[in-house]
């Protein structure tokens, strides 16, 4: 937490661009500090695809996991890709909440 705001960070297909603004306003206006994703590289940001981009945001949201008390997986219909698996696996390992958009 900081002061009295819990942080959370975002996670989840960049695919689901719409789902994260909603989800970011959401839970800001119920008084979180909210962390998401600095690109969205399945909606159109292509600078992901450059060589070691990818890598480096990874690597990044793994340490905005690290700042976070808990995150918050964007699970549309169900869709938990291979890199949100990961941060979902290292935040349950760094004992962090986690939450789903869909049960």
């Amino acid at each position: 937490m900081v002061g009295k705001y819990p942080v959370i960070t975002l996670c989840g297909s960049t695919r689901f661009k719409e789902q994260f603004f909603e989800a970011q306003k959401r839970l800001t206006l119920e008084g979180n500090i909210v962390i998401s994703v600095g690109l969205f590289g399945h909606s159109g940001d292509d600078e992901v695809w450059t060589e070691g981009i990818k890598e480096m945001l990874d690597d990044m949201h793994k340490r905005k996991i690290d700042m976070a008390d808990a995150i918050y997986v964007i699970n549309v219909g169900g869709y938990i890709g291979s890199s949100t698996r990961s941060e979902i696996e290292y935040a349950i390992k760094h004992g962090k909440k986690v939450m789903y958009l869909e049960p």
